[in-house]
C-alpha cells in the first residue's frame, strides 16, 4: 500500500520550510516552466505551485488536478483571493486524469509518485494529456531516511522514475536536488 497525504495536515504544504527549500517561483523557473505554457499540476494539492504557475504562463490554461475535494476547495479560494481566472479546477481519479489528449506542455508532480499505487498506469495516463516534445517536471522526496516526509519505504527513487519514464518514451533532461531533502528531473516527452 502505498503512502497517502492525509488532507488533515494540509497546513504543511505551505510552511516556511518548504518556501525556503522549494521556493515556488524559483522552483518553477528552476524546472524550466515559461510564459506560454499550458501547464498541469498533477496533485496540486493546496495549489502552492499551481497558483505561482498561473501567473507565471500568462493567459494560458493552468490545471489544477486532484482526486481530494478538499484540497481543489483550498485552490479555488486562493485562485479567487489571487483574481486568476486562468486555473481549471479538476476533481480526477488516481488513473484518470479527466483532462484532453495532448492538452499540456508542461505536467508538474510534486509529492506524487510515491503516493501511487500502479504507478505504470498512472504515468501513462499521465504521459496521455501531455502534447509531443511537452515536458514532464518530478518533484520527489529523496530515497533515503530522514526526519520528514513518508518513510523510506514508501519513496521511489530518481532512478526508478527515470527507468519508469524512459519504458514510455520519455527522456530525461535534467536532473537537480532541492535542498538534500527532494530530487528533481524534467522530462520530455518523444
Amino acid at each position: 500500500m502505498a503512502h497517502k497525504f492525509n488532507p488533515i495536515n494540509k497546513k504543511k504544504l505551505d510552511n516556511e520550510w518548504r518556501r525556503e527549500n522549494l521556493p515556488p517561483i524559483e522552483t518553477l523557473e528552476k524546472l524550466g516552466l515559461k510564459a506560454g505554457d499550458i501547464f498541469a499540476d498533477i496533485g496540486c494539492g493546496i495549489g502552492y505551485f499551481t497558483i505561482p504557475a498561473a501567473k507565471l504562463i500568462g493567459n494560458n490554461s493552468a490545471y489544477a488536478l486532484d482526486t481530494s475535494p478538499e484540497m481543489l476547495a483550498v485552490v479555488e479560494l486562493r485562485s479567487k483571493a489571487e483574481g486568476l481566472n486562468n486555473i481549471k479546477i479538476v476533481k480526477t481519479e488516481e488513473l484518470d486524469l479527466m483532462i484532453p489528449d495532448e492538452s499540456v506542455s508542461f505536467g508538474l508532480m510534486v509529492n506524487v509518485i510515491h503516493e501511487i499505487v500502479d504507478k505504470n498506469q498512472f504515468l501513462e495516463e499521465s504521459s496521455r494529456i501531455i502534447k509531443p516534445r511537452g515536458k514532464l517536471a518530478v518533484i520527489d522526496w529523496e530515497k533515503q531516511a530522514m526526519e520528514m516526509g513518508p518513510p523510506c519505504d514508501h519513496r521511489i527513487s530518481s532512478d526508478e522514475v527515470k527507468t519508469l519514464l524512459k519504458e514510455i518514451g520519455f527522456e530525461c533532461q535534467e536532473t537537480m536536488k532541492f535542498a538534500e531533502t527532494f530530487y528533481g528531473l524534467v522530462f520530455v516527452k518523444e
